[in-house]
């Protein structure tokens, strides 16, 4: 049952709507493909929309909307609904602008009108809508915070003293990302934030709900960017972690429009519209298994990187398909590694952790000296030697591309990282590049040992993120809880 708006206002002044990054392990390029899958892990890090009323004499359907994190980050909309019951929407004039707030609020609303009674739209509108937007430190790079409180930038403990959601000295235009998906996140926390604001939503906790939520979230994000990208990244900012099969992007070619009816954008972005056959399989980190993440201070431009891999594979489609389908392949063999994990873990608790504790003490290329009979042991090291099999596939696109998927430089690095006792896995996640790299580990000791490779390698400026996995996708936060 859907509470009403009114109701939901009264007992909740304030609608909080959080959403996390991402960080795809295997899959980068061939998550453009339907029949490829990608594996995608949730992180701790994550974007929050909060929404209260505005009140006020000039509330009059003024949604005022602030990204605190930024330089000239204020934005003003009006909004209200005509005599035939439509959306009317516009931008107020202002130094600054923000494509994805301002698609998402118009064409969200435009659902949202379409979705509930108009005399309660209306009376929410013209209280007026207070937005402030906010993404965790770690969706950017936060090097001229850091220099300015004189903490260094390699070292994983300067970005613990940083306050929550600090200042990026930046415009939205100039900031320096890390490349966890902030643009999914800051639309699915938004899209959910209003749905749930308005009453079209009273929970996040449903399948219907969410799959609105990433229809929604899909598209905005689409049009925002002016095409239909892999979508990968607004599925985990909705489900979490992941295994990942895209949508077919015909079912938003006939809404990509500015002046769509809005019955046709309802009837495609409902959730009982079975064409979308986006599919999600849930996963998680096995136990035991860290994550850690870094920025790397280089930087890639990831659609530029992605028509080059394109334009190859449209030139060389022999070539390419059948490093795809081998690559796919072994990507699927990583993530089915990561399910017989889980149920070794589940099956005998006691042996995986005796396994892996012993694992932790040596690099991953002396594991498989040990016992042959060792199940966990066995897993591990199929993982070990499926995941390089994978990089190296990597390193062969990147060569017959021309595209640094996994530069030089960082191979160099990520080497060096799995040979520490203890790392399991080590790579540039999705689209590869100079933006980020990420280590899989067995301890606190192995994370150290990296942490120490990462501060003092001299090849490029490698930043350590707090962020580690996260499951959760797109939830609702309770304001009173304690932060």
């Amino acid at each position: 049952m859907v509470t009403s708006s009114t109701d939901r206002q009264q007992r909740q002044p304030i609608t909080i709507a959080s959403a996390p990054g991402k960080v795809l392990v295997t899959g980068g390029y061939l998550v453009l493909d339907q029949q490829y899958t990608g594996l995608v892990i949730g992180t701790s890090a994550r974007f929050y929309t909060v929404i209260r009323t505005l009140g006020g004499d000039k509330a009059q359907g003024t949604i005022k909307v602030r990204s605190p994190q930024f330089n000239q980050a204020t934005w003003e909309y009006t909004a209200s609904v005509s005599q035939e019951n439509t959306l009317l929407f516009a931008p107020k004039p202002s130094e600054s602008s923000n494509k994805f707030v301002q698609t998402c609020l118009r064409f969200a609303l435009i659902v949202v009108l379409q979705s509930m009674d108009v005399t309660l739209f209306n009376q929410i509108l013209k209280e007026g809508l207070d937005i402030s937007i906010v993404g965790d430190n770690d969706f950017y790079s936060q090097r001229e915070e850091l220099e300015k409180l004189g903490l260094s930038i390699k070292k994983a403990s300067s970005r613990e003293q940083l306050t929550a959601f600090c200042d990026t000295h930046a415009t939205l235009g100039s900031v320096n990302k890390t490349g966890l998906g902030s643009s999914a996140a800051l639309t699915t926390s938004l899209v959910a934030a209003l749905f749930l604001h308005f009453g079209v939503l009273s929970d996040l906790d449903q399948e219907k709900n969410l799959t609105l939520v990433h229809n929604v979230a899909q598209f905005v994000h689409c049009f925002a960017q002016g095409k239909v990208g892999s979508g990968f990244d607004v599925s985990a900012a909705v489900y979490g972690s992941h295994r990942y099969q895209r949508f077919d992007p015909s079912i938003l070619a006939p809404i990509m429009d500015e002046n769509v009816d809005p019955t046709v954008l309802n009837k495609a972005l409902s959730h009982d519209n079975n064409r979308w056959d986006n599919k999600v399989l849930s996963i998680s980190l096995p136990p035991r298994f860290q994550m850690i993440l870094a920025d790397i201070d280089a930087g890639s431009h990831t659609p530029t990187l992605v028509s080059k891999v394109l334009k190859w594979h449209k030139e060389q489609p022999e070539k390419a398909n059948k490093l795809w389908n081998e690559l796919g392949a072994y990507n699927s063999k990583v993530e089915q590694h990561f399910r017989d994990l889980k149920s070794a873990s589940t099956n005998d608790e006691s042996a995986y952790t005796e396994s892996l504790a012993e694992l932790a003490q040596l690099p991953a290329s002396q594991w498989a000296k040990g016992s042959s009979d060792n199940k966990v042991q066995q897993l591990m090291v199929d993982l070990v030697t499926d995941f390089t099999k994978v990089r190296e596939l990597l390193q062969q696109m990147s060569a017959a591309t021309g595209v640094p998927i996994e530069p030089t430089e960082q191979t160099e690095l990520l080497d060096q990282c799995m040979a520490v006792p203890g790392t399991v896995m080590a790579g540039v996640p999705g689209a590869g590049g100079y933006d980020a790299i990420y280590c899989i580990v067995l301890s606190d000791e192995a994370k150290e040992s990296v942490h120490q490779i990462w501060e003092q390698w001299a090849g490029c400026s490698v930043s350590p993120l707090l962020c580690q996995a996260d499951s959760k996708g797109v939830t609702v936060v309770d304001p009173k809880a304690d932060s």
